[in-house]
């Protein structure tokens, strides 16, 4: 599935990377350590945390996630948003909690 299409399936709002629409996402993975998620996401995940500091971006784009949605009505510094915008990483966010995102996503296929 699409980035576009879980951003409109299950109502998160776009903050940059709107070019990357057309990514295929094939996974999640659900982490705030940013330790963990270096060591056990995979390219094409789609990142779940309620982190907003700028390293999120250098460990998404170390990993070549497919973007990171950021739970609990968080919004990232601007820090974060520009290095976002710089390496082209899709940054997303939610009011949700991080358990019913998850929910969300394994319900629409995305497991």
């Amino acid at each position: 599935m699409k980035i576009r299409d879980i951003t409109n399936t299950i109502g998160l709002q776009f903050l940059s990377g709107e070019e990357s629409l057309e990514i295929e996402v094939t996974g999640v993975y659900v982490g705030d350590l940013l330790s963990d998620v270096l060591a056990n996401s995979k390219k094409g995940h789609i990142w779940i945390t309620l982190q907003i500091h700028q390293n999120i971006i250098a460990v998404a784009s170390s990993k070549e996630l497919a973007g990171i949605i950021i739970v609990n009505g968080r919004k990232p510094e601007e820090e974060t948003l520009k290095r976002a915008k710089e390496e082209n990483v899709p940054v997303m966010i939610s009011n949700l909690f991080t358990y019913e995102i998850a929910g969300r996503l394994y319900e629409i296929g995305i497991k």
